[in-house]
């Protein structure tokens, strides 16, 4: 198997939480050297978060954490800045989460990074964005959420907007910060120079918000909460089955409705003026989701299912974790992996995507300990010896 595509990069990833270290996780998937700065005897405060603790560890560290170093350094410290000057001198990449401004009061912006490291991409992750009226403030995912438009469309119609159960706006701001990274990274083998990813947690969940804007702008539609369905998407919702279960069955496509039908022993509905285009379908979806649900409660869910995957409707369950662990299909395609953990044995965790088919990306380890490569980082990358090291670490700098 030829070599990792990033094996040549590599990043030095400050911040902490979730939206930079889940562009670290992204880019260390794929073979770059993500080496984690941490504060000392604190680390990232992931290393604390998640639901369940056993051995009083999270859960959640070892998956955003995956294939990376972590090493200790006080960035508030002349000497703890001086260490990041000397990794960013080798690197290809910093990647930071910080409150705009930070890096500036430490004596590491832009341009004093790139007066080191000209070649260097920097990426800032951020609520607001690096520039504009609410650059300064503080900004988590959920506020970037609500800002670029996803709560409100998200929940039901009837109750104030709810929330995703993960934390999805972080997730989009470091995907695309991920996406400007490696396009940086790209740009650079032309000029020859880095450049700053800026990248806006609530700028990242607004791309993704379709025809939200030119719907306003164009005929003064404002999206609303509408629950399990789409407006004017028709078939497409959770249907119930005779079992007790439900099933998701998505057939709005005028020649897959045409098979929903066939499938349900009613190949008129097809041609009925009321269902048979998909703004008609649209415009009835609530006498269209009565029918269907009438059919589908009279079969039980492994039967409906096998017979709509059959008839080429696309179906599917709403899957749990356990889902997931016994469905042949994630067995297959190692949706799921198992990776060594020192306090867990085999840790559990979801694969890299996407796969590619020459060099795909892995994981290679989980969450490291705090400070673990602290040796091979300042010793083998920085040349420091063992007694700058420990007097390092005995002023609390590392």
């Amino acid at each position: 198997m030829r070599g990792l595509p990033l094996g040549d990069i590599r990043v030095i990833e400050l911040g902490q939480l979730l939206a930079g270290p889940f562009c670290g996780q992204l880019l260390g998937d794929f073979g770059a050297e993500v080496i984690k700065v941490e504060d000392p005897g604190k680390g990232d405060p992931m290393r604390q978060w998640g639901r369940e603790k056993p051995y009083g560890k999270s859960l959640w560290w070892p998956v955003v954490a995956r294939n990376k170093k972590s090493v200790t350094c006080d960035l508030r410290t002349p000497q703890g800045q001086d260490l990041v000057r000397r990794l960013v001198a080798t690197s290809d990449v910093l990647l930071e989460n910080f409150r705009p401004g930070t890096l500036e009061r430490w004596g590491l912006s832009p341009e004093e990074l790139h007066a080191i490291n000209p070649r260097l991409v920097i990426t800032r992750v951020t609520g607001f964005g690096q520039t504009g009226p609410y650059a300064p403030r503080a900004g988590y995912g959920s506020i970037g959420e609500a800002m670029g438009g996803l709560r409100h469309v998200t929940g039901d119609p009837d109750r104030p907007p709810s929330r995703t159960g993960i934390s999805l706006g972080d997730s989009l701001a470091a995907t695309h910060a991920c996406v400007g990274t490696l396009v940086a990274l790209h740009e650079r083998e032309r000029s020859g120079k880095g450049q700053v990813v800026d990248s806006a947690i609530y700028e990242a969940v607004l791309a993704m918000m379709e025809s939200l804007l030119p719907e306003w702008q164009q005929a003064s539609y404002q999206r609303e909460r509408t629950g399990p369905v789409l407006p004017n998407v028709s078939p497409s919702n959770v249907y119930p089955t005779k079992d007790g279960d439900s099933l998701l069955i998505a057939a709005n496509q005028d020649s897959v409705f045409r098979r929903l039908a066939v499938a349900m022993g009613a190949p008129a509905l097809a041609d009925d003026p009321r269902y048979a285009t998909h703004s008609a379908r649209g415009e009835h979806m609530a006498e269209l989701d009565e029918l269907i649900a009438a059919w589908t409660a009279q079969r039980p869910a492994d039967d409906l299912l096998a017979h709509l995957n059959d008839s080429g409707v696309p179906a599917g369950r709403i899957y749990t974790a356990a889902n997931m662990f016994a469905d042949p299909h994630f067995a297959a395609r190692e949706a799921i992996v198992r990776v060594p953990h020192p306090d867990f044995g085999e840790l559990a965790m979801q694969n890299v995507v996407p796969k590619l088919s020459a060099t795909p990306g892995s994981v290679r380890s989980a969450g490291p300990q705090l400070g673990q490569h602290n040796g091979e980082v300042y010793r083998g990358l920085l040349g420091l010896s063992d007694e700058e090291i420990t007097a390092l670490a005995a002023a609390g700098v590392i």
